[in-house]
């Protein structure tokens, strides 16, 4: 190996290039199909299939709600990359991870964020994203997290992946 590669094998290592090794990661990998929860303490058969009901005239669930006391964390489910942390809008305080297969892992109405949670962040399962809230059009409704997952053909259903997740764990007694 020629001095530009071991430059280039030693720069790859840097923690300058850590978002892009995550990038590089999660677009070879498959989209999920076993997750973890991604609110502490809570199992999959305790999450209701809500994916597709009626929200007003317009419009259907695009998620799954996992209900918890406010203040409860919510982690990353998969490695990933943060995309987008905001405040607005029906979701209220959300983050957007960008996860295995190029899908879009979302988290709303949190009550807050992790300290130091930043856009362009590596994360990697179990990684703090914030805590369970009621905020966007959530609010004063009992605290929960809308979990949504969104590929190249639009929403799909988390709950299928989180009961996977929850079998291969043994967490399921």
């Amino acid at each position: 190996m020629g001095a530009l590669g071991l430059a280039a094998a030693w720069a790859w290592r840097q923690p300058f290039l850590e978002t892009p090794r995550m990038l590089w990661r999660i677009s070879r990998m498959e989209p999920a199909s076993a997750l973890p929860s991604p609110v502490d303490g809570v199992i999959a058969r305790r999450i209701a299939d809500t994916f597709g009901a009626p929200r007003g005239r317009t419009r259907t669930h695009a998620g799954v709600d996992i209900f918890a006391p406010r203040g409860t964390p919510v982690r990353s489910a998969t490695p990933g990359v943060v995309t987008s942390i905001r405040d607005g809008g029906l979701g209220g305080r959300q983050v957007w991870v960008l996860g295995p297969g190029r899908e879009r892992y979302y988290h709303a109405h949190l009550q807050g964020w992790a300290d130091g949670l930043h856009e362009g962040q590596s994360v990697l399962p179990g990684t703090l994203l914030g805590y369970v809230g009621d905020s966007g059009n959530a609010r004063g409704t009992p605290t929960h997290l809308h979990y949504g997952i969104y590929g190249a053909a639009g929403a799909r259903n988390p709950l299928p992946a989180l009961r996977a997740g929850t079998e291969q764990e043994g967490l399921e007694h």
